[in-house]
């Protein structure tokens, strides 16, 4: 066994309700729900008090106190959750320069540099945990391993609240009896075809034969998720590095697809994508849709384009092309949709926009022609407008007048920044 348990998954728990309980109280030990409310709307986050009653983000609010009659619903106090989370990532940054931030309330460290200093890794994750709680207020688990991925799986067992420590000498032993929903990337439809295959826990997929995976799962799955469920993993620490996708998605319950409702939803889906891109001075050449229907079955279309683009009218149009592609795709002529994302990918630096000679006709799709240019500027003055007054003081028609369950200050948390 090569290396030693140096590298921690550290996650704060239940993370915005429990900003919510350190600000009020009265709401400590309770089971809360952070958005929502008993009669509608989105439940964004839920106490672990609420959470041992089924409840979870993204439920119903007449779903979560039909499970947890006694929960209590709070509005959320979304100015507060940035500058709590990076006053925990600066306790983080006290014991080693080497901190990924991977989300706003987790991130991993490498402390193999910093236990002359501060002690072994376990040591050093202990003493964090009770800073974090002495100087923010809030509860942490921390995962202490070898790898980055059985540092995270070991944050998760840990929680709430607590620590775990797999040294080299256990580390098939831990994985062994732990069911496969705790590995990186097996998601509901993965854990699914599993399960028909008798696989439940990182053990037994281990023991799987490869051949049998692939036809399940597909040749690159199978090799990521074969290979995690032995802890190989050599991906290391990264302290800086610019993402390679942008994205954002919007769950609409079972819907059938309109004209109306997928622009609404796509063009709300732009607003956010492209004003994410223009605001780090980048453009995308490739944009991707992603579709699911009812029984969790997703689809997914791209187009990459000659030039980069990062206007919101633009990518609109684009994912809308995408997306009645997927859907006319189907066999099913009464065919629901709960779910439509975009993502842009293939990323390139675009601080300035250079205009082009009127040499070929006019096409909004090249940021340069005259269509273009004219997107783009408007984009920008609503950038300003909107740095200035509130996200709600301007907007596209479709995208500013869709009620949303989900409120865009939480979205802008949620989604990892360039």
């Amino acid at each position: 066994m090569v290396g030693r348990a140096a590298i921690l998954h550290a996650d704060l728990d239940a993370f915005y309700a429990s900003v919510e309980q350190l600000l009020d109280p009265a709401l400590r030990g309770r089971p809360i729900a952070v958005g929502g409310g008993p009669h509608g709307g989105v439940v964004l986050a839920a106490s672990y008090e609420a959470k041992v009653h089924g409840v979870s983000g993204g439920m119903p609010g007449w779903r979560a106190r039909e499970l947890c009659p006694a929960i209590a619903f709070v509005r959320g106090h979304f100015h507060r959750y940035q500058d709590l989370a990076d006053q925990v990532m600066d306790i983080l940054g006290d014991v080693t320069p080497a901190v990924e931030r991977i989300s706003i309330d987790e991130a991993f460290l490498d402390v193999s540099g910093a236990t002359h200093l501060f002690g072994p890794p376990a040591v050093i994750a202990g003493l964090l945990r009770r800073r974090v709680r002495a100087e923010v207020g809030l509860p942490i688990s921390i995962g202490v391993a070898r790898t980055k991925h059985l540092a995270k799986v070991a944050s998760q067992v840990a929680k709430p609240d607590g620590l775990v420590v797999v040294e080299p000498d256990a580390e098939r032993e831990f994985l062994e009896p732990l069911p496969v929903a705790l590995m990186w990337g097996v998601g509901p439809v993965a854990q699914r075809r599993l399960a028909e295959r008798g696989i439940r826990t990182i053990g037994e997929l281990a023991r799987e034969p490869s051949y049998s995976l692939e036809r399940l799962l597909g040749q690159a799955v199978r090799a990521r998720l074969s290979a995690l469920a032995v802890n190989e993993d050599p991906r290391r620490v990264a302290t800086s590095h610019r993402a390679r996708s942008v994205g954002a998605q919007s769950a609409i319950g079972r819907s059938v697809p309109t004209p109306e409702l997928v622009r609404e939803v796509l063009a709300h889906l732009a607003e956010r994508v492209a004003g994410r891109l223009r605001a780090k001075s980048r453009a995308a050449r490739t944009i991707t849709v992603r579709v699911r229907f009812t029984g969790l079955r997703a689809v997914t279309r791209s187009l990459t384009v000659a030039a980069p683009l990062a206007a919101t009218l633009t990518l609109t149009e684009i994912a809308e092309q995408l997306v009645w592609t997927a859907i006319r795709d189907q066999d099913d002529a009464g065919v629901e949709i709960t779910l439509l994302a975009i993502s842009t990918s293939n990323l390139v630096s675009l601080p300035a926009l250079q205009s082009e000679l009127p040499l070929q006709p006019d096409d909004p799709r090249r940021a340069g022609s005259p269509t273009g240019s004219a997107r783009w500027a408007l984009d920008l003055s609503m950038d300003a407008v909107r740095r200035k007054f509130g996200r709600d003081a301007v907007g596209y028609w479709p995208a500013l007048v869709r009620a949303h369950g989900v409120p865009d200050e939480f979205r802008e948390l949620a989604e990892r920044d360039l």
